[in-house]
């Protein structure tokens, strides 16, 4: 089933996650409805924020863009309860987007390698040293689980510039081609 994708100026965004356990309710139905979410709205990752729930779940499958990102190939996985570790390495910038921010992009410097632990829906647990854009889609997701959008790591005068745009999506005035969960209105005083 399709879930609505939250927008930008939604509290929920904004909330740190929490640990699930192995008694979490209906969890294969919800990984499946993230997949099914995260594909309808052309995505290559999709955290549990994002669709509502503070819990930390990501869906990832980077397969997509296997052509331009050859470490992509065939990585589709779901994260439960993941700590990542940056590794040495060099930081990168790249154009980034979110199904959460319809219609922006922008430069956002990452480390290229990472070390990610994660339990999968099984709760069997993975350790894997990731690098290249498949270490990126990584780092996004998590930011999600802590409250933060990749705008967070944009300068302020960048942000200042695209500040329109963010009132926008945060009013309603931004449409996007999947069903989504705006912002709850705010009365004016």
């Amino acid at each position: 089933m399709r879930l609505p994708v939250y927008l930008y100026g939604h509290p929920v965004l904004r909330e740190k996650s929490v640990d699930i356990t192995p008694d979490y309710p209906e969890l294969k139905e919800l990984v499946a409805n993230m997949f099914t979410t995260m594909y309808e709205s052309d995505g290559v990752g999709l955290a549990a924020p994002q669709i509502g729930r503070n819990d930390k779940i990501i869906v990832i499958d980077a397969d997509p863009v296997k052509e331009t990102f050859p470490e992509c190939e065939g990585r589709k996985f779901t994260l439960i309860n993941p700590k990542l570790t940056v590794l040495d390495g060099e930081k990168v910038s790249r154009d980034e987007g979110c199904l959460s921010l319809p219609g922006l992009s922008e430069k956002v410097t990452r480390v290229e390698h990472i070390l990610l632990e994660w339990d999968d829906e099984n709760f069997e647990h993975h350790q894997e040293e990731m690098s290249g854009f498949l270490a990126r889609i990584v780092q996004h997701e998590m930011d999600h689980l802590d409250g933060k959008l990749y705008i967070d790591h944009v300068s302020p005068i960048r942000k200042q510039l695209i500040r329109s745009k963010l009132n926008n999506i945060v009013e309603g005035r931004t449409r996007c081609d999947y069903p989504a969960k705006y912002a709850p209105r705010r009365r004016r005083k």
